[in-house]
């Protein structure tokens, strides 16, 4: 009897070391994704944006006012500005991030955009806000001011969709671009034509910095949504049915429509700043056929230089100043260098981001696996007839 009791005792015990290791081992799993959730989703869970209705049950439904916008309003209102505080049709923005040392440069551009209906804001990266106010247009612009930040950093905090909702289309810009041949009137009018929900201005072919020959100018044409070509390890043929081949802009001078820029800012990751990667996925974000919906336009074209700024305070050469390159190279540390292997660090985190999310959302289907699976179909209907 006594052996069986002991016996008895023994697996009771195991049991429950069992029970109390696999308790234990969970809640620390938890307690794992819980600080990862904390680190990567900074911003409200979804479940809280589902609650955010019931945090303003206190206050009557007609005093809600759910948007904003980057309109500056007049302390006081005459005639003019009455009419200016009212009109919100066919508003947009051009939004650009600067260095005092491409002054030159983002005053022809926003000399171009003056004569239409357009908001200006500038993302200043070096610091320097004051440096810009002998410019005649500056008052009338919106300064915001955050060292060492790139364009995608500044995108995600200060263009939310529902700050933005009132522009037909969001510019956002680098600062390095020649704006000769270009002429934002007549660009919208191509790309409302068109139906391009995402497109970019072509650049001209002798512009620096081109990574994808969808980019370049076609004297020809008005715009264009692919192109062929067959030499590189990139092959784009009449198969193609994504980007760079088509689908596809960069991320030097991209133009969203409203709808587009409310599914591109989600896409954009709060920590990666550099935002490399994302080019390849904005056609998730064309509103439909990105083949279709996404462009670049010929006819009004730019010239990108290809200045690097990041890490240089805004300097205006490609090369590092004389006195910063001695220093560096005894120090064996070059700022972008660092930067560079920063960015594809960014790239990879990106696409595993990506690929993580589409195994763990069951729910959701490549919209343009389905539409190449039916374009295939078809192909073979017609052959087989």
């Amino acid at each position: 009897m006594k052996m069986k009791q002991l016996s008895f005792m023994g697996v009771t015990c195991t049991v429950m070391l069992f029970i109390v290791y696999r308790t234990t081992n969970f809640q620390y799993q938890a307690y794992q994704q819980t600080e990862i959730d904390a680190k990567w989703n900074p911003f409200d869970t979804v479940k809280e944006i589902f609650a955010t209705s019931r945090k303003l049950d206190s206050l009557p439904r007609g005093i809600i006012q759910p948007r904003s916008d980057l309109e500056q309003r007049p302390l006081w209102l005459t005639s003019s500005s009455r009419l200016r505080v009212d009109d919100y049709s066919n508003r947009n923005l051009l939004a650009i991030p600067v260095g005092i040392k491409q002054k030159d440069s983002v005053d022809a551009i926003v000399r171009k955009f003056l004569p239409e209906n357009f908001t200006f804001i500038l993302f200043h990266y070096d610091g320097n806000v004051d440096g810009w106010w002998d410019l005649e247009w500056s008052n009338e612009a919106i300064h915001i001011v955050a060292q060492n930040q790139t364009k995608w950093w500044f995108a995600k905090r200060f263009l939310h969709p529902d700050i933005v909702s009132i522009y037909d289309y969001v510019f956002l810009w680098d600062e390095d671009l020649g704006v000769e041949n270009f002429h934002p009137g007549r660009y919208l009018e191509i790309v409302k034509e068109a139906g391009l929900e995402i497109s970019q201005p072509a650049l001209h072919p002798n512009s620096t910095d081109i990574h994808h020959r969808i980019t370049i100018r076609a004297k020809n044409k008005k715009f264009h949504r692919r192109v062929y070509d067959t030499r590189g390890s990139t092959k784009c043929t009449e198969a193609s049915q994504g980007p760079p081949c088509t689908g596809f802009v960069e991320g030097m001078a991209p133009v969203f429509s409203r709808a587009a820029w409310h599914c591109t800012w989600h896409l954009i990751q709060n920590d990666l700043v550099h935002g490399w990667g994302l080019d390849m996925r904005l056609g998730y974000c064309a509103q439909g056929d990105r083949t279709k919906k996404v462009g670049v336009v010929d006819s009004e074209y730019i010239v990108h230089k290809g200045i690097q700024t990041l890490g240089y305070g805004g300097s205006s050469t490609n090369k590092v100043p004389e006195k910063k390159s001695k220093k560096r190279a005894a120090s064996g540390h070059d700022v972008r260098i660092e930067i560079r292997r920063q960015s594809t660090r960014e790239f990879i985190t990106f696409k595993q981001r990506w690929n993580n999310a589409v195994e763990e959302d069951p729910s959701w289907a490549d919209p343009f696996k389905s539409s190449l699976k039916r374009r295939k179909q078809r192909k073979f209907d017609n052959l087989s007839s």
